[in-house]
């Protein structure tokens, strides 16, 4: 099985710009290694790849949310409208507000919605935080406890637990930017993750994959890779993180967990598109144009972003 990277590179008028080196496992729909590309057993924090794990925590923790409010709980939303109400819904069913969340204030993540935001008098807000689903159905979990972020805190225990039951082993921990545990497992256990997410057996993973299939609009937003991916493809099941982090679950059973070596998000699209191809997935135009958006120089298309990836393991 190969183990030298995949790339990505970067054209503008012929030339190679730029070069993103990426650790990949593909599984196969039975759980088998397809393609490897770079070392499995790199330790990666998953950042909010890990998110369906942790919303895993929060369902056995016996936290009452509505299937909607599990696809939220597993989001970094764009701060849209509709992002924005669910998390607040959520809190206020529970007889809480915004002002309970312990994640950092900050804007939203989307472009469009932060413009708006700001034009309506907004300045950076716990709730416009692209993790406060997470940290809402975590909060509701804890029963309100505004301690629930702090790591030897019961409900952050559990997470620690689902991730190296679903994802890991754990192999160490830090503080994400929203303010939660943030875990580092192996690049291996990523793909685990996916293909749990693409056949799973755990009632409450289930649901999770369930509900973010259901409502990928609240699982990223417009014209992000994740949201497109799950409406062009239904089926599939995906969850972006920082630093260029991605878990996939494809209609067809493929699980797939990717880690961009310089944390260039841009280059998880084209690795992407370049795993359908090699599983023989058909690439619709709506998820390819955003995977992997041409190269501009003064408005028009000058360039590329492409990737190569090893050859399969039975190739």
């Amino acid at each position: 099985m190969a183990t030298v990277s995949a790339h990505v590179r970067s054209t503008r008028g012929g030339l190679v710009e730029s070069v993103h080196e990426v650790a990949l496992v593909v599984l196969r729909p039975d759980g088998t290694p397809f393609l490897t590309a770079g070392d499995p057993a790199a330790p990666v924090y998953g950042r909010s790849s890990l998110k369906p794990a942790q919303t895993v925590a929060v369902l056995r923790s016996g936290a009452d949310l509505t299937d909607d409010e599990v696809a939220i709980a597993g989001a970094s939303h764009s701060g849209e409208p509709v992002h924005l109400a669910a998390v607040t819904a959520l809190l206020a069913r529970h007889g809480l507000t915004p002002d309970h969340l312990g994640c950092v204030p900050d804007l939203p993540l989307g472009t469009a919605a932060m413009r708006a935001y700001l034009a309506a008098g907004h300045g950076p807000t716990p709730l416009a935080m692209n993790c406060s689903g997470k940290h809402a159905a975590m909060l509701v979990a804890a029963g309100g406890d505004p301690d629930y972020l702090e790591p030897e805190h019961p409900l952050q225990v559990a997470c620690r637990t689902a991730v190296d039951e679903l994802a890991g082993p754990v192999l160490g921990a830090s503080v994400d930017g929203c303010g939660a545990p943030a875990f580092v497992t192996p690049l291996a256990g990523l793909a685990r993750l996916a293909h749990g997410l693409a056949r799973p057996t755990d009632p409450a993973l289930a649901r999770v994959a369930a509900a973010m299939r259901a409502r990928p609009d609240l699982v990223a937003g417009t014209d992000r890779l994740d949201t497109v991916l799950m409406t062009a493809l239904p089926g599939s099941v995906a969850k972006s993180g920082a630093e260029g982090v991605l878990v996939a679950a494809l209609p067809d059973g493929t699980a797939v967990a990717a880690k961009v070596a310089d944390g260039a998000g841009r280059a998880l699209g084209p690795v992407l598109l370049a795993v359908l191809d090699a599983v023989g997935l058909a690439v619709p135009a709506a998820l390819r144009a955003v995977a992997a958006p041409p190269v501009v120089g003064k408005g028009r298309p000058v360039g590329e972003l492409t990737a190569s990836l090893p050859r399969p393991a039975d190739g």
